[in-house]
């Protein structure tokens, strides 16, 4: 099965040393995710993220109540790391997170891949929706990340 990929790149103004520990920080992630989603983890680590962590979180999408389970699948300090969807809405989910140096700030590029629920009926009754969804929340996170740096 082929995945959907979304890719999205944000240069953010501080040492790529600073944006990877805010990335690390569990904590973090809810300043950077629209507050319509109600996000808010249930479990997981209170110290800087590793490979292996699991998060436990809730929100609502489409005003729809959710859990989500992610585990670090992949993790290179400073550089990248990914987390990968146990439990949640999609079908798969994978979020590489890769930082680079960068006209004396850092370059954060996204990818995620994922597959929706229920196969072709999903893609034919949600594609167009998601891929729009994910783009509001990614425009709103690049602006909050940049803001936390400034």
């Amino acid at each position: 099965m082929k995945h959907a990929v979304f890719e999205r790149t944000t240069q953010i103004p501080a040492s790529r040393d600073a944006v990877f520990r805010f990335f690390a920080e569990p904590s973090n992630l809810g300043r950077i995710t629209p507050p319509r989603l109600g996000h808010h983890i249930i479990s997981g680590p209170s110290r800087p993220l590793h490979d292996g962590d699991r998060i436990e979180y809730a929100f609502r999408m489409f005003g729809v109540p959710m859990r989500w389970r992610s585990r670090i699948a992949s993790w290179r300090e400073g550089e990248s790391f990914s987390d990968l969807q146990e439990r949640g809405p999609f079908a798969y989910w994978v979020h590489t997170h890769s930082f680079r140096d960068a006209g004396g700030g850092t370059e954060m590029h996204d990818r995620v891949e994922y597959t929706l629920p229920f196969g072709w009926l999903g893609r034919l009754v949600a594609a167009s929706m998601v891929r729009r969804q994910l783009e509001r929340i990614f425009d709103y996170r690049a602006e909050a990340v940049v803001r936390a740096f400034t």
